[in-house]
Order: C-alpha cells, then structure tokens, then sequence
C-alpha cells in the first residue's frame, strides 16, 4: 500500500511539472494599454484684425480657410474668443449683427457655431480674450483644414478689425465623435431671420430622425430678436429687439423647450462706456456681448424613430407701425441637432 502511494504522489508530481510546462510555453496576450491622452490647451490663430466694413474697398464678409487641430478624437473642448479692434479713425459707431461660420465639406453649407453683437463705437478689450464662445458641440468641423466665413453687419466703410482664435483642450471627452445637422438656418442676416407678428413663408417645422449608434442628443439654439415693430408693449417696448417673450420648441407636437427672450443685464456689460444706447436690456441680448447658446437635450425616449420638430414664437400681432422708422420685426435663429457617440456616427437626418 505504501509502494502505491508512492507511485501515486509522483505521478501527481510529473503531472504538476508537465502542466507547468505547458503553461510556460503558451504566448499570453496582454490586454493593451489604455491611451493616455496629454491634457493640454493649444491656441490655435484664424483670422487676424480682418478689417470688415461696408465700402472703401473692404466688406462686411471674409471666408477663409485655416488649419486647427489635427483629428477630433480626444478633443475635450473648443472654445472660440472674439477680438474686435478699432481700426484708424476709430469703430463704427452702431450695435451691428454678427457670426462666424463654418463650412460643412460634405454638404457645402454654412453653419453658424457663434454670434455676437458689436458694441457701439468701441473694441471689446475690456474682456481679456474677447468675446467667449463655446463651440466644441462642431468638433466634427473644427478639425485639420477648415473654411471659416466671417461676417458683420455693418454699414459704414469703418468698420472693425476682427481677431478669431480657438483654444483646443484635449483629453478625455465625454464622447470622441459627435456628429452635427442643421435643422433651422434663419440666421445670415439680422432682417432674414423668422418675421415676427405677420404671416411668413419661412419653414419652421421639421422631421428628425437620429441615427443609429446615438448616445446622446441635444438641441443648439441661437436666437435674438431685431426691429421696433408695433404695437408696443404695455412698457413701451416695441418687437422684436426689446419686447419679452417665451417660445416653444416643439417635438411630436408636445412642448419640449422653452426659449425666454428676456433681459440679460445689458448694464453690467465689462464693455462698458459705449457711444451708444448700450445699457437698457434687450430681448436676449446686449450690445457688446456674444448671443447666448441654449442647449436643450432630447430624451432617449426619441431615439429609434423619427420625431417632429417645431419652433414656436410667442402669439403677437403686428400693426403694420414702427418706432424707428426701419419697418418690420425679425427674430434670426439657428437650430442644430448634436449627436454623440464613441464610435464614428453620422448627422441626424432633418427633412421637411
């Protein structure tokens, strides 16, 4: 008996050794090692005091083509800063529209990712970098060559010297691709955006359909009202620049969103001192500052299938009247869907 356990205890042993040496043989994959990203912010310089003015040889809009940063993975944030400079002779002196553009390669079109009113008859150096706007929501655009179209309303040969630099901070975003589409572009002009208190042909109604791979979604909005239209307010506030109001976002004929066009405090502007009506509040904007972005996120209830979409402004009839002499009341608005994902994903589908 004891001879057998013997034999039995070094056969278990050979085997041990025989399996170890298996082991020790077989290639063994390592997982690979997560990328590490450098968190770093990178400037990176567009346009350069432009001059933009009406007449004189210049123009109220420049496009050029620029390069950014290389790739949109890892791309954490972008932010855009707006310098505005007066050139010999000084700045003109009115409160103008303005926005910064960029170019779809694909579809050719112009989207615009900021929009600021100028103050009135002076630069903006009173905020250090300039006026500051968030732009990562078009990282899928604001990488390697890019045509960006520069634009400000201004009727006077004047103008202004423009200065655009974007600040790029890498790392871990909080998803590596996002994907952009346009679902309202009312936005090339002051007095081409929606008419506001009369019947209108501008197509404000739309059908979205999110693609498939969609984390997350969300609305970007960008609106201000423009013109003295009557009947005024109970205030004396005349539409659609100064009057209050609150529009609706629709989806599948429900109200998703609210949009309220009321006062920002136009008098603690850090752009101060202006030659001009600068303090009193306007509808949703003030002069010498960059026009509010509005986020609104689209719940995942709305993934899958397509949805309606409708901006709806606030019931208000016009009179036909004015208090400046310049007829008609307009609010300009962009609308984009953001789609996000961490693997490659395509635009949202918009159609009428």
């Amino acid at each position: 008996m004891k001879r057998l356990n013997y034999l039995f205890v070094l056969f278990a042993a050979t085997l041990v050794a025989v399996v170890s040496g298996c082991k020790d043989d077989k290639v063994v994959e390592e997982e690979p090692e997560p990328e590490v990203v450098k968190v770093e912010t990178i400037e990176y310089k567009t346009f350069e005091k432009e001059r933009i003015a009406f007449g004189g040889g210049h123009k109220q809009t420049v496009e050029k083509t620029f390069d950014l940063h290389p790739g949109e993975r890892n791309i954490d944030s972008i932010k855009m800063f707006v310098i505005l400079d007066c050139p010999d002779g000084g700045c003109n002196i009115w409160d103008v529209y303005a926005n910064i553009m960029v170019k779809d390669p694909d579809t050719e079109e112009w989207y615009e990712i900021g929009r600021y009113i100028t103050p009135y008859g002076i630069d903006n150096s009173a905020v250090e970098k300039g006026f500051e706007i968030d732009v990562t929501d078009f990282k899928s655009l604001l990488h390697d060559k890019v045509d960006l179209r520069a634009r400000i309303e201004t009727w006077g040969a004047d103008g202004w010297e423009l200065t655009v630099n974007f600040e790029v901070t890498t790392g871990k975003p909080d998803y590596q691709y996002y994907a952009v589409a346009p679902v309202l572009m009312h936005d090339q002009w002051s007095t081409s955006g929606v008419p506001y208190g009369i019947a209108h042909t501008k197509d404000v109604t739309k059908n979205i359909d999110l693609p498939s791979g969609t984390k997350e979604a969300y609305l970007r909005t960008i609106i201000s009202g423009w013109g003295h239209a009557t009947p005024t307010d109970p205030d004396g506030r005349p539409c659609a620049e100064w009057c209050y109001r609150t529009h609706q976002i629709r989806l599948d004929n429900g109200v998703a969103f609210k949009h309220t066009m009321g006062p920002l405090g136009c008098a603690a502007n850090p752009v101060k001192n202006q030659r001009g009506n600068w303090q009193p509040d306007r509808a949703g904007w003030c002069p010498g500052m960059a026009v509010p972005v509005r986020r609104n996120q689209i719940d995942n209830s709305y993934f899958g299938q397509p949805f309606s979409f409708e901006y709806e402004y606030q019931d208000w009839t016009a009179d036909g009247g004015n208090t400046s002499g310049n007829p008609g009341a307009y609010y300009a608005t962009s609308c984009f869907v953001i789609v996000k994902s961490n693997e490659p994903i395509s635009p949202a589908k918009v159609t009428d």
